[in-house]
């Protein structure tokens, strides 16, 4: 139950830091990196990025905590279905 319940906990962080990271340029908080993917629209890919650094993190402290099995599992898991979700909700997609 704890294991989850921790992977519930990282999949609405790495969700919200996914949405965190591609609303953010926008108001010029951090530069913009984007990926034209058709005449008139791009994939704003700062969120994207910052979920993976979060993902590195979650699993880094899983290697210090010498617990990478489960929490290696758990982390992929989350970070997986968090990006499938993101990228349903279209988060980074903007058009010109």
């Amino acid at each position: 139950m704890k294991r989850f319940f921790s992977g519930l906990l990282q999949f609405i962080l790495l969700l919200v830091v996914f949405l965190i990271g591609s609303i953010a340029p926008a108001f010029g908080v951090i530069p913009s990196l984007e990926w034209p993917i058709h005449p008139g629209r791009v994939f704003v890919y700062d969120g994207l990025l910052l979920m993976l650094a979060l993902y590195v993190l979650f699993l880094l402290i899983g290697l210090l905590r010498k617990r990478i099995r489960t929490a290696g599992v758990t982390s992929t898991v989350a970070m997986v279905l968090a990006l499938i979700l993101g990228l349903a909700m279209k988060f980074g997609f903007k058009g010109n």
